[in-house]
């Protein structure tokens, strides 16, 4: 077991960057930050026999927990634009990671597909479709989160779940942390620069009521939404989740 533990390590170790904590075997764990809870996303904990498609994929947690959970197919989707406003491009490895851990976990390019494609470019055509959509982590990097939404509800058949940043408390243009805009009002910020924690990657973030209203916007029926933390003290904990079912979908 030592022997195999330390060539885990070893793959692990050759990254310079991961972005997400994956529990590999022999208890090596990748040493990621992300997700920072994993239970407040409140994905189905059986996931049984469902197609998925995991946006923005990265190092491909969600993925593999996915089919932990039972999926008979996830796919994962990444167009590598995304480098945290610190990165240098020569750090984002593109599938390498992903590829890493799928071996180590076991699953064939089968179970587990992945493939370079923008949001923009997802159609039943291109991907087929799919029972749940995971859209974690992107919708304020896009330029045109409306149009993103709308190709995600033309291939689900059932549900999304999705995780964004979320101006309830925090506004770069309104002082920062505790001066967002609390109370359900309906306001979205756009970043032409780097003004959102230094990313120039960050486009727009809404507020989580803003959010709710984007997604029922795209044909869904919105179930429920939440925040990350009531009263978050560090930007990364200004985050906001919501799920939501096509409504010809039983629950």
């Amino acid at each position: 077991m030592t022997d195999k533990r330390t060539r885990i390590e070893e793959q692990v170790n050759r990254f310079p960057f991961w972005y997400h904590k994956i529990c590999l075997p022999h208890g090596v764990t990748t040493p990621g930050w992300a997700p920072i809870n994993p239970v407040a996303y409140q994905i189905p904990a059986i996931m049984t026999g469902q197609r998925v498609l995991d946006v923005g994929a990265w190092d491909g947690y969600w993925s593999f927990e996915a089919l932990l959970r039972g999926a008979r197919q996830v796919l994962a989707i990444d167009d590598f634009s995304d480098y945290l406003g610190l990165l240098n491009s020569a750090d984002r490895k593109a599938w390498d990671t992903f590829d890493m851990c799928r071996s180590i976990l076991g699953y064939d390019d089968v179970l587990c597909q992945r493939r370079e494609l923008s949001v923009y470019e997802v159609t039943e055509a291109t991907t087929g479709r799919f029972d749940v959509i995971f859209f974690f982590g992107t919708l304020y990097h896009l330029r045109y989160p409306l149009l993103a939404l709308d190709r995600l509800a033309s291939v689900c058949d059932r549900e999304i779940f999705i995780e964004s940043a979320i101006l309830d408390d925090f506004s770069p243009y309104r002082g920062g942390i505790g001066q967002g805009y609390p109370g359900r009002q309906m306001v979205m910020e756009f970043y032409p620069g780097d003004q959102y924690s230094g990313n120039d990657s960050n486009w727009w973030v809404p507020t989580l009521h803003c959010l709710e209203n984007m997604v029922s916007a795209a044909g869904f029926q919105v179930c429920r939404s939440w925040k990350l933390a009531r009263s978050p003290h560090d930007l990364s904990y200004c985050r906001g989740f919501v799920h939501a079912r096509q409504p010809q979908s039983q629950p």
